[in-house]
């Protein structure tokens, strides 16, 4: 359409000529992980962030009250990663922003049959790369997909083993002091420094990043949903 006389376009035709880009991604991850963002951005899913401000471990500690026994692994992280995604998706129906779905996620390590988290400080990552290299353990990571319009959602936990390097001494020194494994689920990132200490993955890569893009396929599938809703408009 032409430009009025003033050399501006009309407010209807202005409108119309909005680009895709400056719809809302239909799709919010409940969470600020770089590493679950950069996932999402090479599998081509456009997405905006907002985290969850939810205790963790206080809903795990409520579970556990509840059944009356110690969670799994793979539950904690799927009893998580619902959590999240309910907190978010609470949050969005107050304030919305034109998104439809929310994807939650939580990563739970489990060595021996326990369940770690991150360590926060650099001894207990020494503590656990000391027990762990050498051998494997098994990465849980919960997903959660809420359709904010019909209020349904689904789930799936998707877990990888992890065969770690038998490394040296001084290595894990070295890995330690770059503090990068201190806010990650098992002391470890395979995306990132990590990676030249550990031998092997069976299983899902990208789900042992945090975040498994097939597994956000078969959820929208399970939704009745179609991939193609999650690419860029």
């Amino acid at each position: 359409m032409a430009a009025d006389a003033s050399g501006t376009a009309p407010a209807s035709a202005a409108s119309a000529s909005l680009s895709a880009s400056d719809a809302p991604a239909a799709l919010v991850l409940g969470s600020t992980s770089p590493g679950r963002a950069s996932v999402l951005k090479a599998a081509g899913i456009a997405f905006s962030q907002q985290g969850s401000h939810m205790d963790e471990d206080a809903v795990v500690a409520a579970a556990a009250a509840e059944a009356q026994a110690r969670l799994t692994p793979a539950a904690q992280a799927q009893l998580l990663a619902e959590a999240k995604a309910a907190d978010v998706a609470q949050t969005l129906r107050s304030n919305p922003t034109g998104s439809r779905l929310v994807l939650g996620c939580d990563s739970v390590f489990e060595f021996e049959g326990v369940a770690y988290g991150k360590p926060h400080t650099p001894q207990a990552a020494r503590e656990r790369w000391l027990s762990q290299r050498g051998r494997e353990g098994v990465l849980h990571s919960g997903h959660c997909l809420i359709d904010l319009q019909t209020g349904k959602k689904a789930t799936e936990c998707v877990s990888s083993t992890v065969r770690f390097a038998s490394v040296t001494d001084e290595e894990l020194e070295a890995y330690i002091a770059t503090g990068e494994p201190l806010p990650c689920a098992g002391a470890f990132t395979v995306d990132g420094r990590a990676a030249a200490l550990i031998d092997g993955i069976e299983g899902d890569f990208h789900a042992v990043v945090g975040l498994s893009p097939a597994a956000l396929r078969r959820m929208l599938n399970q939704l009745g949903l179609p991939l193609t809703l999650v690419w860029p408009r």
